[in-house]
């Protein structure tokens, strides 16, 4: 039977008597301080490895950027930091219900955003604002909807199947695209491809983690741990590509999105895990879903860096770009950030190889 609404009050109220959810939280927070910091500096490893080869990564990262890469003080500690983020979610998920902690983890797009805006100088816009408002708005109507209406049910095969096959399908179609259109896409069919391949990761991760604590590890769950591997290796590609194109808060806006949205509509078209929810439920999704993607088109349209950067397509600047008096509020973000984000202690060398 779905959760109803007496049952999610009384499991918000627990928050204050049972310690096991008052460990989560901390968890989720601390892991998405780890997603912001770990994107900024992956971010300034592509960037320096970019200028180190003289060649841009906007139509994909080469072998030889890649294996660079792993040189790139900042960028191993932005993989190091992103490994922990991981961790820490998974932790918070074992103490707390998706309803606190996938909203708290939607928080490291605001800090990025925040980070970013003292290191690159693009101080955040009205409009910039307003678009992250609205992704994480949107994540947090769409989660507690889910939590209200879903339930977890175990994965049968023929569901399991289903899924692989979705996920294959979705491989081959972002693979032809990548190969055709790589030369003409931008950051954001990077960002949400990275993000639709980390739903069904997501999922298979959870069926995988289900099926091995359960002793029921056959050929299918196999094939879910390849499913597992292909998908992380291909989001992983797609948000370093990423990088290269488009400013780190822009990139971690769309996984904090569209990979909980995926996920959860993987949990409900297939998996049923929200059965007999009324329709009213299935129209809160569509809305809250629109609105959170609609802010990452926003960002990525309005966001100050991607902006400024842009010279050459004809779209307005940006709701500040030819204000020579910044909003406020945007000068006291980035002052407060400013006190407690110094320059990054790891530096990597800025000259190119003779």
């Amino acid at each position: 039977m779905a959760t109803s609404i007496s049952d999610l009050t009384d499991e918000l109220v627990g928050v204050f008597r049972d310690p096991a959810i008052l460990i989560g939280i901390p968890l989720a927070v601390l892991g998405a301080v780890f997603m912001s910091f770990g994107a900024q500096y992956q971010h300034r490893g592509v960037q320096k490895v970019e200028a180190q080869t003289a060649r841009e990564g906007t139509a994909g990262l080469t072998g030889g950027q890649l294996v660079r890469l792993l040189g790139r003080p900042s960028w191993v500690l932005g993989t190091v930091m992103l490994g922990l983020a991981i961790v820490c979610q998974l932790a918070a998920l074992s103490f707390a219900p998706l309803i606190l902690v996938q909203p708290i983890g939607a928080i490291s797009l605001v800090i990025t955003t925040l980070l970013n805006a003292r290191i690159s100088g693009h101080k955040p816009t009205r409009r910039s604002i307003i678009a992250i408002a609205l992704c994480v708005g949107g994540i947090f109507v769409f989660v507690t909807v889910a939590a209200l209406y879903a339930t977890d049910r175990g994965v049968s095969d023929p569901q399991l199947i289903t899924v692989l096959l979705i996920l294959l399908g979705v491989v081959v179609v972002l693979g032809v695209l990548w190969v055709t259109l790589r030369k003409r896409t931008r950051a954001l069919f990077y960002i949400v491809a990275a993000g639709i391949v980390y739903g069904f990761v997501a999922t298979l991760a959870k069926v995988v983690i289900s099926r091995i604590k359960s002793g029921d590890f056959e050929w299918l769950t196999v094939l879910c741990v390849v499913g597992l591997l292909v998908g992380t290796a291909m989001g992983a590609y797609f948000v370093q590509t990423a990088y290269s194109s488009g400013p780190p808060d822009l990139v971690i806006a769309g996984l904090t999105v569209i990979d909980p949205i995926v996920a959860i509509a993987i949990g409900l078209a297939v998996l049923n895990e929200a059965q007999g929810a009324p329709l009213g439920a299935y129209i809160g999704f569509a809305i809250a879903g629109a609105l959170a993607i609609a802010g990452v088109f926003q960002l990525a349209r309005y966001h100050p860096q991607v902006v400024s950067e842009s010279q050459e397509i004809p779209i307005q600047r940006g709701s500040g770009a030819g204000d020579p008096h910044p909003s406020t509020g945007s000068i006291r973000l980035t002052e407060a950030v400013s006190k407690v984000w110094p320059e990054p202690p790891v530096k990597d060398d800025e000259r190119r190889p003779r």
